[in-house]
């Protein structure tokens, strides 16, 4: 296992790839005292060592996250990991047959509200 500063250094370095300079590095530099320990959390263990094991590659993790955030209901997340997906290799097509998908296992309230979401987020140019 490595240290904790190359896992957030590799952490911030796949944030930005994935979400942007500037949504990577506003999380983390926006985040008050309160937040702070979370933000360094999901950076250096979430970005820095789970996203970046083997096994996967990053358009399977993001689909598959995009996938679990429809499941759960976390929409507020689904922008930045929709993003963060296109970023990884994901194709609008593939976004739209993964919501499809979902409905079937989801319900089709929660797809309806991926499906607006994703448009919102990147648009209905398949």
């Amino acid at each position: 296992m490595e240290n904790e500063t190359e896992a957030f250094t590799k952490g911030l370095a796949l944030r930005r790839e994935m979400f942007g300079v500037a949504g990577a590095d506003k999380a983390v530099a926006e985040a008050s005292e309160f937040s702070r320990p979370l933000q360094e959390t999901v950076t250096r263990f979430c970005f820095g060592e789970i996203w970046q094991r083997p096994g996967l590659d990053r358009k399977t993790r993001s689909m598959i996250t995009v996938s679990m955030l429809i499941a759960a209901g976390r929409f507020a997340q689904l922008p930045a990991h929709l993003r963060g997906a296109v970023a990884n290799g994901a194709s609008l097509l593939e976004l739209r047959e993964l919501i499809l998908h979902s409905q079937l296992y989801c319900g089709i309230p929660s797809a309806v509200e991926a499906t607006a979401i994703c448009e919102a987020t990147l648009g209905t140019s398949v």
